[in-house]
């Protein structure tokens, strides 16, 4: 069936689907690449994949290639819906197309009432201008362990970098990866390199798996997105000075101490364990 389908440059040519910087916007014609993304999602066989920014649809041609039964690909480029009914048509009743905006719609939302019978799955070459903001948004969801068991998403390898960080990469270790490692074990699985986008970006790029933890350690995620954002909002300041206006009126020491942690330490110096323990001091000095 996916011989039927024209070139995706074609594809691109016929629709005038120029690629638009504003929506971050880089595609990937490269076959043998995107099928490799998709093996790095499987495997599909009874799998719903959500795909965000499919585009002209590279990444959902080789999703249904390797046997994704279901595939929802959510775009707000309108341009490039026509392409992508091309390829529904080509594979009868496992291609859903939603138009609309990823970041005002939800995994749930997208799934619909029924839901899904088999495993979810997020695969996606993410837009770069709201990559980070759409995990952050699949990382606090309320209910946990989440409906999606795995994501497997592109970023800019700098970006890819504080996703896996810990305090033993200082320069790179930040609110981001406290958060990911929190709730999900992630691993970068492999370089794009810039030549294989149009256009090609100055960047390399990296594939990321995360895959949710059963049982992250306990707290309250409001408390854990809020000492965490205040910590790394002034990374290069003592806790006991950037943890200040967060505490307040309560005592900035006091919350450290109580959560075991130097006020001399710096956020990145303070593992998941650590922003952990603070998130709970603050619950317990909130009285909540």
């Amino acid at each position: 069936m996916l011989e039927d389908l024209p070139p995706l440059r074609d594809v691109v040519a016929l629709y005038d689907i120029a690629p638009k910087k504003a929506l971050g916007q880089n595609f990937l014609f490269d076959l043998n690449l995107t099928r490799r993304i998709a093996r790095a999602a499987g495997p599909l066989e009874n799998a719903t994949v959500i795909e965000v920014g499919p585009g002209p649809g590279g990444l959902t041609r080789a999703l249904l290639m390797e046997g994704a039964s279901r595939v929802i690909a959510i775009e707000r480029d309108a341009r490039c819906i026509a392409a992508l009914n091309d390829i529904a048509a080509h594979f009868p009743g496992r291609l859903t197309i939603v138009e609309g905006d990823a970041l005002e719609t939800g995994v749930g939302a997208l799934l619909g009432d029924g839901g899904s019978e088999g495993p979810v799955r997020i695969c996606a070459n993410l837009p770069y201008n709201i990559s980070t903001v759409l995990l952050t948004h699949w990382l606090e969801t309320e209910v946990w362990p989440p409906v999606w068991d795995r994501l497997v998403l592109m970023f800019q390898r700098e970006v890819a970098e504080r996703i896996v960080a810990t305090p033993a990469q200082r320069e790179d270790y930040g609110r981001l990866g406290v958060l990911c490692g929190w709730r999900t074990k992630a691993r970068i699985l492999f370089d794009v390199a810039p030549s294989a986008f149009t256009p090609p970006p100055k960047v390399t790029s990296s594939v990321v798996e995360l895959t949710p933890l059963a049982r992250p350690l306990s707290c309250d995620r409001r408390a854990l997105f809020a000492i965490t954002q205040a910590a790394f909002g002034q990374r290069r300041k003592m806790l006991r000075q950037s943890l200040k206006s967060l505490a307040a009126p309560l005592d900035a020491i006091a919350l450290l101490e109580r959560a075991g942690i130097a006020p001399t330490k710096r956020a990145e110096e303070v593992d998941v364990a650590g922003f952990v323990a603070l998130a709970n001091a603050l619950t317990q000095m909130r009285g909540r």
